[in-house]
């Protein structure tokens, strides 16, 4: 699994045109790339990379499973909702579980869609779903807080620092702050998993824009841009109607000139995938065989045995060394046999930091 995350925004703004034209250009790859939907709400697809390809046609590899983002289409979300209206709690319970948070913003007039809202402000409607999550969030840390309060009265050192965390974090959400801009230590950020808080989550704005703006956006989208620089955050401009004819075509020649007479060079699903590898800091790494040719996804500056636990959590634990090919080396050398006699193949311990595109296989105890 790569990663996942949860699709939020406004009634209205084309969030299920979105989730429905993402996961169906997804599930028209199939041929190199498997999709599953696994609820109505819920859908899989693969992380496209050339890399992979490549790699599986020099090993001959019989099976290609690339890793995979995981979309949580979030219904619901009006002003309220972390009181319960719309749907309310039941699907702020879902983005508790994601890894980022895919904010959605309509950019673009139509007189055929009413605004729940009625004008169009993308900014503002940023704002009410970050009033939402907020107040939920304070729901929800002071509760934990007031549990706290108590254990840590019964000299629990581990619940008095929870305490201590949760009641500051708390006066910051009170404030009218996300956890996200609050100041933690590495120890903190560590303790702070253990609330579950969304603002903690980082954020991907989605700016949704007419089809005239896909390539440039628009004076809307370049709203939403300068705000989410000011907070170090990534945005990716789409047209949704744009990404729901491109799921239509099964032909990937089709799809490419489809593109290109339009100005754009990936699909949205793409760019969304960049974006997200870039703002969790996501690397890849690949194991490449006769049998299958195999994309894991881990965190940038993450060591030999922790990548070799994605794996399986024993390859972790007996972890002995792993033995190292760099993506452009194998490439080169075209065969593994060929980049071992060319002393291209590595050996690396358990402080060897995985670098992106490395071709490893682990010996473990």
């Amino acid at each position: 699994m790569g990663f996942n995350c949860g699709i939020v925004g406004l009634p209205n703004v084309g969030k299920s045109t979105l989730f429905n034209a993402l996961t169906q250009t997804a599930a028209a790859e199939a041929a190199n790339y498997p999709f599953c939907t696994i609820e109505p709400n819920v859908g899989r697809v693969a992380v496209p990379d050339d890399r992979l390809l490549k790699l599986a046609q020099l090993a001959g590899s019989k099976e290609i499973i690339p890793t995979q983002l995981e979309f949580v289409d979030i219904a619901g979300l009006v002003k309220g909702a972390s009181k319960g209206e719309g749907l309310g709690n039941q699907f702020l319970g879902h983005i508790r579980e994601v890894d980022a948070i895919c904010h959605l913003l309509r950019c673009f007039e139509d007189g055929d869609i009413t605004h729940t809202l009625e004008t169009i402000d993308p900014l503002r409607d940023k704002e009410v779903i970050d009033t939402e999550l907020v107040l939920a969030d304070m729901e929800s840390l002071a509760k934990q807080v007031k549990n706290l309060e108590k254990k840590a009265k019964g000299q629990d050192k581990q619940a008095k620092a929870l305490f201590d965390l949760g009641s500051r974090v708390l006066s910051h959400l009170e404030s009218g702050y996300p956890v996200r801009t609050f100041n933690l230590t590495d120890d903190e950020k560590v303790q702070m998993k253990s609330f579950g808080l969304l603002t903690g989550k980082p954020v991907l704005y989605i700016c949704n824009v007419d089809e005239a703006s896909a390539v440039n956006g628009n004076a809307l989208s370049d709203k939403v841009k300068e705000v989410a620089e000011a907070e170090g955050n990534q945005v990716v401009v789409i047209s949704a109607e744009i990404e729901k004819e491109i799921a239509l075509l099964e032909n990937m020649d089709e799809r490419k000139e489809f593109l290109e007479s339009l100005g754009l060079e990936d699909t949205g699903l793409a760019r969304v995938i960049q974006a997200g590898y870039r703002l969790l800091n996501l690397i890849t790494y690949f194991t490449i065989g006769p049998k299958e040719a195999h994309a894991w996804t881990i965190v940038n500056g993450t060591k030999g045995p922790k990548a070799a636990g994605v794996i399986h959590s024993d390859f972790e634990k007996g972890f002995i060394r792993a033995e190292t090919i760099g993506y452009q080396d194998y490439i080169d050398c075209g065969t593994e046999q060929e980049a071992k006699a060319k002393g291209k193949m590595r050996t690396e311990g358990k402080e060897y930091v995985v670098q992106d595109g490395d071709i490893l296989h682990f010996l473990f105890n």
